[in-house]
Parts: C-alpha cells; sequence; structure tokens
C-alpha cells in the first residue's frame, strides 16, 4: 500500500506508530498533546497563497483486490467525490428538512469503500456522527441508546444479529430509523425476520465497488425497500448494462451476465497499474465489475455472484450463491458456504454450519 500510493507523511497512534515506514515528513502521532494541542489553537492562515486544485487531481487512493486479483490501489478524483455529494443532496428527502438532525453510527471500516462513502455522506450533510474504536456488538446498542442514534450503515450479518439477540431488549433503540444495508445482498428470509422485531425500522439496500467510490445503486423510497434480494435501481449520473461475458453483447432486462457501470464517481485508474487499469476500463469508460448480475423490468439490479467464482457443470454456470440459498432454506441449517476444493481445483466443496 505504501508502494503504491508514495505518501510522504502518515497519522498514527502512538500504539502502532512503529510499524510504519520512514516517510519524508515522517508520523504525526495523533494522541500526543502536541497534536491535541494544535486542534484547540486557532489556526493561523496565510492570506495571499492560493492552492489550485483540478476535479481530475487524486483525492484519495482506497485499496481493493479490484474486479480481479491482487491488492490494488484505486485512485479517485476530486470529481468523483463532487459528483457523490450532488447525489447526497439530490436524494435528500423532503420530510427530511423539517426532522431533527440525522446522528449516524458506523459499525465499519472507514478504510472501507463503505465506510468512507458514508463518512463523506456524515461531513457533506452536516450529520452527527457517532464512532466506536472497535465494534462490540452490546457497545453499539449502547451508543444508540445514548446519542439517539437514527440511522446505521450495516452489513446482512449485522442484519440477522439484530433480529435474533436477545441483547436488543435491554436497550431503548427507538431513535433508530433506517438501516442502509450493503456489502452483499440481503436476504428476504432476513429482513423479514427484522422487520417483525423493529416494524418502525426501515431497512435500504445499495450496491457499490471502490472503484465507482462506493455508489452505484441505491434505493430511495419505502416501497424499493421491499424488493427483496434486489439492491436497488442505478444510481443519479450513472449508466449501467448487462453484457455477455463471451460475446460483448449487451442482454435485456431478465438475463443474467456481466454487470458494467459508467459514470462521474467512476474512478481514474488503479494506481501504477495500466494492464489493470485498461482490462477493467474500457476505451469508452466503461467499468467491468466481474459480478454477474441482471435487471428486472423495473430497473432493479439483482447480484446473483462473482462471474470467476462460477462452477461450470455439463456446460451450465452454477453460481455458489444460489446453491447457497437452497441449503439456508433448510431450518436444520444456520449458514452454509461453498467455496473451491482445496485439494481439487474442478471440485467445489459445501461447508454447512
Amino acid at each position: 500500500m505504501v508502494r503504491l500510493s508514495k505518501p510522504v507523511i502518515a497519522f498514527a497512534t502512538s500504539s502502532v506508530a512503529h510499524k510504519l515506514p520512514s516517510l519524508p515528513l515522517g508520523t504525526i502521532l495523533i494522541d500526543s498533546p502536541e497534536f491535541q494541542s494544535m486542534i484547540t489553537t486557532p489556526p493561523s492562515y496565510e492570506p495571499n497563497r492560493v492552492v489550485k486544485v483540478a476535479q481530475s487531481n487524486t483525492a484519495a487512493i482506497l485499496y481493493s483486490s479490484g474486479t480481479t486479483g491482487r491488492v490494488k490501489g484505486v485512485e479517485l478524483t476530486h470529481r468523483n467525490f463532487i459528483s457523490l455529494i450532488a447525489g447526497f443532496y439530490f436524494n435528500r428527502r423532503e420530510s427530511e428538512d423539517d426532522a431533527p438532525r440525522p446522528v449516524s453510527l458506523f459499525p465499519l471500516p472507514l478504510f472501507h469503500v463503505f465506510g468512507f462513502f458514508m463518512l463523506i455522506r456524515a461531513a457533506s450533510m452536516s450529520e452527527t456522527l457517532v464512532l466506536m474504536e472497535r465494534f462490540d456488538f452490546e457497545g453499539m446498542l449502547r451508543a444508540v441508546e445514548k446519542y439517539k442514534v437514527t440511522y446505521m450503515p450495516v452489513s446482512p450479518p449485522l442484519v440477522l444479529v439484530l433480529a435474533k439477540s436477545d441483547l436488543v431488549t435491554k436497550y431503548d433503540l427507538s431513535s433508530l430509523r433506517l438501516l442502509g444495508c450493503g456489502g452483499a445482498p440481503l436476504g428476504k428470509e432476513v429482513s423479514e425476520k427484522f422487520a417483525v422485531r423493529f416494524p418502525g425500522i426501515e431497512i435500504v439496500q445499495g450496491y457499490g465497488l471502490t472503484e465507482t467510490s462506493g455508489g452505484a445503486t441505491r434505493m430511495v423510497e419505502l416501497d424499493e425497500s421491499k424488493r427483496h434480494g434486489s439492491v436497488g435501481r442505478i444510481s443519479e449520473m450513472m449508466e449501467a448494462k448487462i453484457v455477455d461475458p463471451g460475446t460483448g453483447e449487451a442482454l435485456p432486462p431478465g438475463q443474467q451476465g456481466e454487470l458494467w457501470l459508467r459514470g462521474p464517481t467512476t474512478m481514474k485508474g488503479y494506481v501504477g497499474d495500466d494492464e489493470a487499469t485498461s482490462t477493467t476500463l474500457d476505451p469508452e469508460g466503461w467499468l467491468k465489475t466481474g459480478d454477474l448480475c441482471y435487471f428486472d423490468s423495473d430497473g432493479f439490479l439483482y447480484i446473483v455472484d462473482r462471474l470467476k467464482e462460477l462452477i461450470k457443470y455439463k456446460a451450465y454456470q452454477v453460481p455458489p450463491a444460489e446453491l447457497e440459498h437452497l441449503l439456508q432454506s433448510n431450518p436444520e441449517i444456520a449458514d452454509a458456504a461453498v467455496v473451491p476444493s482445496t485439494q481439487n481445483i474442478l471440485h467445489w466443496d459445501v461447508l454447512l454450519f
């Protein structure tokens, strides 16, 4: 990561600073007295100093395995984030204008694009943000009660835990109005269990990649959140198409293929990796996601699986996720994972829990 981004300065706590390499401007300890005094001291500005920033300049480098392969530095620009923020305001609900200022809590890492995306939202929309140094489920429940949290971005496993845990009865979660779910499709069964236990909390889903600055599809209205299994409709300013992986032909609604995306939130490229960039971004600006998907006739997107994980059986392409869903429908199975065999690359193993 250091090799890809070539940083000149680092910010870290004293407990982990020793893990960082030597940098030109060193490492700033954010838990040091000097740093704390800097925060409380009025800044001194240079009035004649002008810093010019172009929209095409790099604003952040986030890390991802890319749509395939080893870790890559995803180069995101100021234009990408301007587009994201414009989308936040575009989707702002009229009812929010008169409502109390939102209070969000993030039980997810800020270095992940989901957490980073939501951090930008919280800052740009002037929301109150509650952060936890480390995730702890009961600590999260205490924070919701104490700070009157109104919404949280979450992953599907946390939705399931909230739906099943007895600990939730010990805390007042009445302030919570919305969960934004991402990272993986949320199953219908989990959604229904959660709705029974928390009828006043809405769940909306979305889909995105590090390469799209996070936002690619979303749910806005309450009716959209009832499309179980879907990750919503394509986001504002974005284009999408489903492409046959073999022929490159665009496919109609209902047919599965690779999802391609294009829009102003699409990355500039992979830092220092022109080959990976040209493989992922075509000359017309389409980003090849590597995800097997389809749109229904109403424009809702459904994620089936990763293309590289497809099982080929007698000329049929079988997504492991479909087998997992079938296995999980058995009430005697708490969870299931279909993974490539460690003994034979032509076989797949099934793990049951």
